[in-house]
This record gives C-alpha cells, structure tokens and sequence, in this order.
C-alpha cells in the first residue's frame, strides 16, 4: 500500500490548474469542496500527465493567519495520503484535483474531515 505524497503528485503549475479550473467539474460534502478532471475519461490533445495530482487550497479570507491555513492544508494533504486508494479509484489514475476547505470555521476534528472526504469519493463512483 503506497501512502507516500511524493513531488510528482503534487498539483503545482499554473498551466495544469488553469486547466483544471477551465474543464474541471466540483463536487462538494460538507465544508469540503473539490474540482477534478480525470483525463482518461476526458483526454486532451494538448495536456497529459502519467500520475494523479493533487492540490489543496485554504482561502485568506476565512483564515487570516498563516498558522490556521498551513494547519489545514496539512490536514487535507494527510487526507488524502491516508485515503490515496479510495481517491484514485474514484477521480482516476491520471487526474488532476485540488481539494478545498470552504468554511468559516476550523474542522472539528481529524475524523470528521475524514467523513466527509470519503463521501465524498463515494459521490463520484
């Protein structure tokens, strides 16, 4: 079982997630929100890629300090590593995705997050 988050899953051009955000669809359970494209179902002529790669966002108008963002990120990252099975089984192989924290407040609890990440993999089968 491979729970590694190495560089090359890690959803960091701006090329791939302007792309994303151009093609994407969003799915949302919770305050958990995600945009996804699998490109084995969808390819595009002019963008592949040979691994699944994953983003995650926290916005600074909810969280001013640095501190609350980071810990949240980190928490969607561990998520994901944790559950990274789950997830390709349900975006694709060779997708790109960015998971995003849309509320106010911060998450309960690791285990409520977790809840909600895997329903929503569950939405998307």
């Amino acid at each position: 079982m491979n729970q590694k988050y190495p560089a090359r899953e890690k959803l960091k051009q701006k090329k791939e997630i302007d792309f994303l955000f151009g093609k994407g669809k969003w799915l949302t359970c919770g305050d958990l929100r995600i945009i996804s494209i699998d490109l084995e179902k969808k390819p595009a002529e002019d963008f592949t890629t040979f691994n699944q790669k994953v983003g995650v966002s926290v916005s600074k108008r909810y969280f001013k300090k640095a501190v609350d963002r980071n810990r949240i990120k980190r928490m969607l990252r561990e998520l994901y590593r944790l559950n990274k099975e789950l997830f390709t089984s349900s975006f694709g192989e060779q997708s790109l995705s960015m998971l995003f924290w849309v509320s106010k407040e911060k998450p309960v609890d690791y285990k409520s997050l977790e809840e909600n990440f895997k329903k929503l993999c569950e939405m998307r089968k």
